[in-house]
This record gives structure tokens, C-alpha cells and sequence, in this order.
């Protein structure tokens, strides 16, 4: 995937089987969430091709790939909520536009989809500006399962909250594992989440720090293995550890001031 001069995913081959829980995780600008929009056709490849279920999404005409889309569940970073619609509102959207239920079934899954994600129904009368930062990823998540999708998507579900509440967010994802037979894709820098939600871990390295000829993809495997994973770039990142990127910040630094 390019875009302009920049090249943001390089080689990129994957196969993810139906009901895998898959993390992927890099440091910003490796290409995670571009490649998340590539997967479901929201972007399309400069080259090569994503396939889901066996057909090209590039292929599909516009009505075909619309209805494809509907298979599939999206949990953006922020919720992406609509705030002058009431919390039901909201997980009722997609219902209103892709199928012929009426206002009280419309409302009873609701209601089911609320309890799911550890809502009470008093908050499908709220508007999204009076819920704290993690019911509106929970309204996300109960939106995104509203048309029973095959695959759930999540861009940094945990992004901005709490230990507490990051962990019940994964929970969240593990029970939806259990009680929809789900695909998950999870978008993540959260370690925590990486080590306890997925069944396997891919790690992206930024193309514009590859050395020609190295694969983008350094870690491919189950979250148990990350810890014996021999590339010091992984361990650096699933340590947080900073010393080989504060040297080279060091360096450019003293690059820039000798060419002044």
C-alpha cells in the first residue's frame, strides 16, 4: 500500500482462518490500521489483492462489496459515535439501514446487545456525551455486533483508558469470542491486551527503517512466544525499551549540528 511516494505496507502475504483472534501490533506508522481498512476493502491496494471468504473485495461491484461489508463489525478508536443520537440510536443504525425489523424488535436487540457488553438498559436512553470513555467503546462494540457479523474488527480498543477499564475491554472481546463465532482483528499497542486477548500476534516494522530485502512482518506466532522471539526489535517493543531509539535520535541530532 502506497500512498504518493510513501510506501506503507510492502510484501504483506497473510491468511487468517474463520474464528481466530489475531493482534497486530507495531510502533505508529508501521501501517496497522491501514492495513485493518485494507483487509475489508475501505482501501484498496496499490498492488496485490485482500480476499475474503475466497473473492477478491477489488472485484465486487459496489453493491456486492456494500453487502459484503455487512458481515463484517467495526470498533473504531473513539467510538465514532453519532452524538445527537440516543445511545440505542446508535446500536440501531445498522439495523435501520440493512434490514426490515421492526421498532420493537429493533429495540429488544438492543436492549440483548446493551447486556452483552455489560450495559444497563437506563443507557440506551443516554446520548453518547454523558458516558464515560469506556461505556462508549461498549455502545462501539454493541453497534458493531448489532447485524451479527462473521468478522469484528478493533482499531486501539483500550486507547485512552484505565488499566481497569482496558481490562474489561478485553474481556469484552474474549466473551464476544464466546458468545458470537467470530473472526477478531484487534489494532493494539497495549501489551496487555496483546498477551492476554489474541490466539496469535503479528508484529509490522515501519517499511522506512527495513534494510532492503527484510520483511515487514518480524513476528508471526502466538503471544506465548513473543518473550523468545530472538529479534531485538520485537523485544525492544514488547518491553517498551527506548535505548536503541534514543541513540539514534542522538546521532541525528549531532548529524544536523555538524552540518550547521
Amino acid at each position: 500500500m502506497q500512498f504518493g511516494s510513501q510506501v506503507v505496507l510492502r510484501d504483506i502475504t497473510l491468511s487468517i482462518p474463520r474464528g481466530q483472534t489475531v493482534c497486530i501490533i507495531g510502533e505508529s506508522g508501521c501501517g496497522k490500521t491501514v492495513l485493518l481498512k485494507t483487509l475489508i476493502g475501505l482501501i484498496e491496494a496499490t498492488q496485490g489483492q485482500a480476499l475474503f471468504d475466497g473473492r477478491a473485495l477489488t472485484r465486487l461491484s459496489e453493491r456486492e462489496l456494500a453487502l459484503q461489508r455487512t458481515r463484517f463489525g467495526f470498533v473504531f478508536q473513539q467510538a465514532a459515535l453519532f452524538d445527537s443520537m440516543s445511545v440505542a440510536d446508535n446500536i440501531a443504525f445498522p439495523l435501520r439501514q440493512h434490514t426490515t425489523k421492526t421498532s420493537r424488535e429493533m429495540y429488544d436487540l438492543v436492549l440483548q446487545l446493551l447486556t452483552d457488553v455489560g450495559l444497563p438498559e437506563s443507557a440506551a436512553r443516554k446520548k453518547p456525551a454523558e458516558l464515560s470513555g469506556g461505556m462508549r467503546k461498549r455502545v462501539g462494540l454493541a453497534r458493531a455486533l448489532a447485524l451479527s457479523p462473521e468478522v469484528v474488527l478493533y482499531d486501539e480498543p483500550t486507547t485512552g483508558l484505565d488499566p481497569i477499564m482496558s481490562d474489561v475491554i478485553n474481556e469484552l472481546i474474549i466473551r464476544t469470542r464466546q458468545l458470537y463465532p467470530v473472526t477478531s482483528i484487534v489494532v493494539t499497542h497495549d501489551m496487555h491486551t496483546t498477551r492476554k486477548v489474541p490466539d496469535r500476534v503479528i508484529m509490522l516494522y515501519p517499511v522506512m527503517r527495513l534494510k532492503q530485502g527484510e520483511r515487514q512482518v518480524l513476528f508471526d506466532g502466538p503471544p506465548s512466544e513473543l518473550d523468545a522471539c530472538r529479534d531485538a526489535r520485537v523485544t525492544q517493543f514488547v518491553r517498551g525499551e527506548a535505548g536503541e531509539r534514543l541513540m539514534e535520535m542522538a546521532e541525528k541530532r549531532s548529524t544536523l549540528a555538524s552540518q550547521s
